[in-house]
């Protein structure tokens, strides 16, 4: 059985448990915050949060485990069969996390963990998200999923990006990212009923 390592508050770790749910891979949660400590760095090299172990193997990054878990479980694939099209997936998954969540991330110390950033780090992280979010309209499809007919791996991303990006936003600069973008309100709403999603939302509710 994998053993998913982390907490349920990193938006990382969440994702990976609803790849893991859509997938239908039996998994044991293992609580490990992000640390220095050798064991952590044997998991995952930078300390961060997730990482699973397959049979004595450890692999980190959320991207990685998904392709993992993609490749473990090939029913319900998360990328299209097209080469092209899977790579607009991943494509749209790498402005999702590089260009929104990443860029959110440099104001969350302040914005829920009570720390303070710089002025300068407001300025640049409001300018630079507005940028991000220019991007991915550009990418995203809405029709009726993220990026085009079937669900796939960047639905997944679209949901815990804007998770945790957009209370950042509102947050620190009472801004919703989403406010000129309905199409996206409404994918939200639709993937928050998808079972893989809820069960994990409904396991940090509790």
């Amino acid at each position: 059985m994998i053993k998913l390592y982390g907490l349920r508050l990193s938006n990382y770790y969440s994702l990976t448990k609803a790849v893991l749910n859509e997938k239908g891979l039996e998994y044991e949660e293992v609580k490990a915050p992000p640390t220095q400590e050798e064991d952590n760095l044997a998991r995952s090299p930078m300390g961060k949060m997730p990482s699973i172990e397959v049979d004595g193997q450890y692999l980190s990054e959320s991207l990685a485990i998904a392709a993992y878990a993609d490749r473990a479980q090939p029913e319900r694939p998360l990328l299209p069969s097209d080469p092209f099209a899977a790579a607009k997936v991943v494509e749209l998954v790498c402005h999702l996390k590089l260009d929104v969540e990443l860029v959110a991330r440099r104001c969350l110390p302040e914005a829920f963990f009570g720390q303070t950033v710089s002025d300068e780090t407001k300025v640049e992280t409001q300018r630079d998200l507005a940028k991000g979010m220019k991007a991915v309209g550009r990418l995203m499809v809405c029709d009726p999923y993220a990026a085009g007919a079937d669900f796939t791996l960047a639905d997944l991303y679209t949901f815990y990006t804007f998770g945790l990006a957009n209370g950042v936003a509102q947050k620190m600069f009472n801004e919703n990212l989403l406010a000129d973008d309905p199409q996206i309100q409404e994918l939200l709403g639709r993937l928050a009923q998808r079972p893989s999603i809820a069960q994990v939302e409904a396991a940090r509710a509790g």
